[in-house]
């Protein structure tokens, strides 16, 4: 059920404010002042607040600056006495509508709903943003994953180009998305482009995007990632795979902040960070004359080497009490125990397909155990896959 907190030194206006929201079925609880309102609220959330700008001891804009940091409820006041000047000011200061007293009802109805709608996106966001954030968290206290940690603290904010190394299945992703999280871009695009998965004929036209007629099938203009990306982070996972020719055209992008689509006759500025992720070793690929030297040295300003996981086993404890937590719940189980003996089971395994195989292994014996996973289950369920 919705609640609203009315705020009102008038107990007259209270009592009808509550009479109309109370028939609408809304939960409503009341403050004859601003003091006692900031009480309420450190106990008790409420999805809308309605509040009087007119007020003894703290009026209603001393309520909003006093209320603004650590509250994102939507405020709507309410006054018969203010002027275009209060109602701008209350405005700046964060509340969500102004309404003039004496008050229309229906008025007073619509404001609500849009605030409850606003409250709820606002929620949902959060609740998604925690989701998202908790997807992407980086499991460990080794050491090593401590340094990888706190590299990520010093270069994020920072606008220069990274270039992650590691393994197949370590987490570069991980890494890169929390650059992005950290960086004063988070709130622009962070756009992901797996070099290895785009045909060599195509990814031109995917990191540039393309002119209509430029080939066949090029039927209508299209927006390129650099495009999709700009003020924002462009995450290009696999670079080692991408071909000579898009190669070029990177090194300028990255030289002069220019892009051109495929066909195109223009010029486009692009504001981009590039981070790079490759498993393979760049050095001998250029050796190989498979990668530019001077594309490398562009990308690689900051080298970010993560970890495989035999050389962190300290943090598999963790990262499997982690992923039984994660399963358990996605699968709507009850939550799993692990063994110790279990747990330095899996520690002498050499987990060549590091973090990626370890979480498929840890669903594997969450789906096949009974509650409390066993040396006995690792043997059953891993070792003989191994």
């Amino acid at each position: 059920m919705t609640k609203i907190l009315i705020i009102d030194d008038e107990a007259y206006i209270r009592e009808v404010l509550r009479d109309v929201f109370e028939r609408e079925n809304y939960s409503v609880s009341e403050a004859s002042s601003a003091k006692e309102a900031l009480q309420i609220l450190e106990k008790e959330h409420f999805e809308v607040i309605f509040c009087d700008i007119k007020m003894p001891e703290m009026n209603g804009l001393e309520f909003l600056d006093a209320f603004e940091d650590r509250y994102s409820t939507p405020v709507i006041m309410i006054s018969g006495h203010a002027d275009i000047e209060t109602t701008v000011e209350a405005l700046k200061k964060g509340a969500f509508d102004f309404i003039q007293k004496p008050l229309d009802l229906n008025r007073i109805l619509v404001s609500v709903r849009h605030a409850t709608e606003k409250e709820f996106l606002m929620s949902e966001t959060k609740r998604l943003k925690k989701k998202i954030d908790k997807k992407y968290e980086i499991i460990g206290n080794s050491p090593a994953i401590v340094e990888v940690k706190e590299m990520i603290e010093k270069v994020a904010p920072t606008n220069t180009r990274v270039l992650i190394t590691g393994e197949n299945g370590t987490g570069k992703e991980l890494v890169a998305h929390w650059l992005h999280e950290k960086s004063n871009r988070a709130g622009n695009p962070l756009i992901e482009v797996n070099c290895a998965a785009i045909p060599l004929e195509l990814i031109e036209s995917e990191l540039f995007g393309h002119e209509k007629g430029s080939f066949t099938s090029a039927i209508k203009q299209k927006k390129g990632n650099f495009e999709l990306a700009d003020k924002g982070t462009l995450f290009l996972d696999e670079i080692g795979d991408m071909n000579l020719a898009a190669q070029a055209k990177m090194l300028r992008a990255l030289q002069e902040g220019k892009i051109m689509r495929v066909g195109g006759e223009k010029d486009i500025n692009v504001d981009v960070r590039v981070i790079a992720a490759t498993n393979k070793n760049l050095q001998e690929e250029i050796k190989n004359k498979n990668f530019r030297e001077d594309l490398y040295y562009r990308l690689s300003v900051i080298i970010i080497d993560v970890p495989p996981l035999r050389n962190r086993i300290e943090d598999i404890p963790l990262l499997a009490q982690h992923f039984i937590s994660q399963i358990c719940e996605s699968e709507n189980l009850p939550l799993f125990e692990i063994e110790p003996a279990a747990i330095t089971a899996l520690q002498k395994l050499p987990w060549y397909g590091n973090i990626r195989e370890f979480r498929n292994v840890i669903e594997r014996l969450t789906i096949l155990c009974n509650k409390t996973i066993s040396v006995k289950d690792i043997e059953k369920y891993v070792l003989i896959n191994n």
